[in-house]
């Protein structure tokens, strides 16, 4: 039975990046940004499915750079993060982590996974057609 998953290291690469070794070998890259857009929290996941609000007024710390300021183990399976503008209740479990991985052999497996649709050149709602 393999080794269960988990980070041999973690550290930053410049000021954007998170850089984990796991335990299998893996170089797992994520960009902050990434993992924010991502959070797995109850809040951020409702706020995810709501229609953006172009009249939403930013608060000062929305306006700063994100980053974060610490990242704390939860046992032995995830990591919470806690963020310049103040949230703090996502916690990502190593799976999740793993998952978001924005290394280019990841990437790579996603865009395969989920590639970009592509326009139909028959489509008429792709490609539509006008008659003079």
């Amino acid at each position: 039975m393999p080794d269960p998953l988990r980070p041999v290291s973690l550290s930053k690469d410049g000021d954007d990046c998170l850089v984990i070794q796991w335990n299998d070998g893996h170089r797992g890259v994520y960009h902050w940004q990434h993992l924010r857009l991502h959070c797995p929290c109850a809040g951020c996941q409702e706020e995810r499915q709501q229609p953006p609000d172009p009249l939403r007024i930013l608060k000062p710390s929305q306006l700063q750079p994100l980053k974060p300021v610490a990242i704390a183990p939860v046992g032995h399976y995830a990591y919470k993060i806690t963020w310049s503008d103040g949230h703090d209740t996502g916690i990502f479990t190593l799976e999740n982590l793993r998952a978001l991985c924005e290394c280019e052999q990841c990437s790579r497996k996603s865009e395969i996974r989920n590639p970009k649709s592509e326009t139909n050149p028959n489509d008429q709602r792709s490609n539509p057609k006008t008659s003079v």
